[in-house]
Formats: C-alpha cells, sequence, structure tokens
C-alpha cells in the first residue's frame, strides 16, 4: 500500500528502486535495470511535460484568447515535472551503496511486490494505454 501523498507513482518508483538496490548482489543486471528505469522515468517527465504544454497553446491558439486558469495550469505542470526531475536527479546523484540509507519501508516490498509494481507503473505508458487502439487497427 502507497501511503496517500502528492505523488503516488513516485512512491512506487522509490519502492522499486529499493528492491532493485537490495538485490543487487544476488544479480548484478538489476543495477543496469535500476540505471533504465531512472533514466526511463526521467525521459517520460519531460516528454508528458512538453505533450501538456503543446497541447494546451494549442487550445490557446485555437481560442484565441489566453486565460488565468490555463497559465496556472502550466505552472501547476511545470511544478510537478520539477519535483519528479528533483526527485530522479536524487537518486542519480546517489550511489547505490548509499541508497540503502534513504530506504522507505523497503523491507516491505518482496519480488512479488515488486512484480506488480512494475506492472502497474508499466500500465501507466503511453504504448499501455493506447493498445486497444493498435490492436484494432
Amino acid at each position: 500500500q502507497v501511503s496517500g501523498g502528492d505523488d503516488e507513482i513516485q512512491q512506487l518508483q522509490k519502492a522499486l528502486l529499493d528492491y532493485l538496490d537490495e538485490n543487487t548482489e544476488i544479480d548484478a543486471s538489476l543495477v543496469f535495470s535500476r540505471k533504465f528505469y531512472v533514466a526511463q522515468w526521467f525521459r517520460d517527465t519531460t516528454m508528458e511535460t512538453e505533450k501538456a504544454i503543446k497541447s494546451q497553446k494549442d487550445e490557446d491558439s485555437s481560442e484565441g484568447t489566453h486565460h488565468a486558469k490555463d497559465v496556472e495550469t502550466t505552472g501547476q505542470i511545470m511544478h510537478r515535472a520539477e519535483s519528479r526531475k528533483k526527485f530522479l536527479r536524487s537518486i542519480i546523484r546517489t550511489a547505490p551503496s548509499q541508497f540503502s540509507t534513504l530506504k522507505m519501508n523497503s523491507d516491505t516490498v518482496d519480488y512479488e511486490d515488486a512484480c506488480l509494481i512494475v506492472r502497474y507503473l508499466a500500465s501507466m505508458r503511453p504504448f499501455a494505454q493506447s493498445f486497444d487502439i493498435y490492436l484494432t487497427q
């Protein structure tokens, strides 16, 4: 279970990274998996931000006016993206051996939980969300 915070996705990502870090001694490939996930999440955050801002600009240009509400939502998008990037940068800067000092409830994540987290996070990706469209076409 994830405590009700601002960003449950970020908490799940941290739990998965904790699990991967704990098991790097068993399987050395988990070090690369951990780095891949961090890089992919950083890229996803950047892409989501760019798409959201572009869609808002397209809406503004089609309406011909600029609303203060749109500026506020753009600010919220940027703030959320920066907080996610800050979290990922802190993970990147932390050496795997030091990462264990930052752990939060990682002892409750086992293999089955890690698989469930990976499936959930993968379902949030754009390809997984649009798979039915691809299949229909």
